[in-house]
């Protein structure tokens, strides 16, 4: 690995058209949960000009079966899309909550996938099957107290606080939409300083002259010297904050959003391989979503150790097969002594409270069947706070069973 490089990470806001989309379609995934832990659903969100598109696959006990909705389920969809664009905030000309056009064009699973996914569906089942093929990568790294990679930590950060100033009106002229990009330069693998920073934020009118860019930048900075650790914002820092000049029409009425755009903001920032897959609008028993969360688990566990400083993990899945078709870990040649890549492989293979990394027991150690990914989509997935039933797969509550499996 080089120990001194550049290296930088971008994140976008809850009011990005493709996060709006991102965040619909886990507000549905979230509905379809609370009526039923066993639901499957595959909801893909488009968002334009004063439209919301939906479309995908389901299956939930008491909203729809059989081919038909039940009583009130279509109307209770179309509230939560409504409420959705709400909390984020959009309430202008060209996408607002109340007004908007809702097209919902959400369908009955396949029979086909349904009958290798299902537990004994046929007889032959005696576990869940995954619900597609694929490569699913996790990571951490001890750059940033949440073990994440810090250009991507603190491209989430910025954004984030911008939308809390946002909400309680310490912000006013702020609107839904932005973006953030942080570049560290890099000494012995540690990040040192900040070299550039580019944040592009939708505005109130008039807050692209004088006195009122003024202000706008002026507060961009102070958040940012806020939340970067101290000594990093040095006089040689560049600084672009809407570069390209007003930026009064943003969101999904400035450019169409789509659910799963924004796979790399949702997971390492680029420092990381990513499977391809992306996680919003899917139910857990699609391993693009929990065999991603379990091997962020695996690695956030094993750099929260000390059994490593960086870990790169992934897991192979065939469709309607339950056992994973591989395993592999990474670390990158920071192990600590006496710790083996292939060590940690077979540690986490003997662990049984994991039940195998089956689709089945990774939802049953991480307890992933719960409405809980509505705020899972708007500021990464990973790097979060362990809150009540929110990211279990942020804990760290493996760690001595991998100390004990690894001597």
């Amino acid at each position: 690995m080089r120990s001194d490089y550049l290296f930088t990470s971008e994140s976008v806001s809850e009011g990005h058209p493709d996060k709006v989309s991102d965040q619909i379609s886990d507000a549905i995934v979230d509905l379809f949960l609370s009526k039923d832990p066993e639901a499957r659903v595959a909801c893909e969100t488009m968002t334009t000009t004063q439209r919301v598109i939906l479309s995908g696959e389901i299956r939930c006990k008491g909203v729809f079966e059989n081919g038909d909705w039940a009583e009130g389920a279509e109307e209770e969809i179309e509230n939560v899309v409504r409420r959705t664009v709400r909390e984020i905030g959009y309430e202008q000309d060209g996408f607002h909550w109340e007004t908007l056009t809702l097209e919902n064009h959400l369908h009955g699973q396949s029979v086909e996938i349904a009958q290798g996914v299902d537990a004994g569906a046929d007889g032959s089942n005696k576990d869940e099957g995954a619900g597609d093929q694929g490569i699913m990568f996790g990571f951490a790294c001890d750059e940033t107290p949440d073990l994440m990679p810090a250009t991507l930590d603190y491209s989430h950060k910025i954004l984030a606080r911008m939308a809390e100033d946002r909400k309680s009106g310490a912000a006013p002229f702020l609107e839904p939409d932005a973006k953030s990009q942080v570049t560290l330069r890099y000494e012995k693998n540690k990040p040192v300083e900040c070299t550039a920073l580019v944040v592009s934020t939708q505005h109130a009118r008039g807050y692209d002259k004088g006195d009122k860019e003024a202000e706008l930048k002026a507060y961009v900075k102070k958040t940012v010297a806020d939340i970067l650790p101290e000594g990093w914002l040095t006089d040689k820092t560049v600084w672009h904050i809407n570069p390209t000049g007003a930026f009064e029409i943003g969101g999904p009425d400035g450019d169409a959003g789509l659910t799963g755009r924004k796979i790399i903001v949702d997971t390492y920032g680029g420092a990381a391989p990513h499977g391809g897959g992306a996680f919003s609008g899917k139910d857990p028993t699609k391993v693009d979503r929990s065999a991603a969360y379990i091997t962020r688990y695996l690695a956030k566990n094993i750099v929260a150790a000390g059994l490593a400083r960086r870990c790169t993990i992934q897991l192979a899945y065939a469709i309607g097969v339950s056992e994973p078709l591989s395993l592999y870990v990474d670390t990158h040649g920071t192990a600590k002594d006496g710790v083996t890549d292939e060590g940690l492989e077979s540690a986490i293979r003997g662990i049984g409270k994991l039940g195998g990394l089956t689709p089945r027991g990774i939802r049953t150690h991480l307890g992933l069947n719960k409405p809980i990914y509505r705020k899972s989509a708007a500021y990464g997935h990973f790097g979060r706070d362990v809150t009540g039933d929110y990211f279990p797969w942020e804990r760290t509550d493996l760690v001595d069973d991998l100390k004990a499996a690894v001597g």
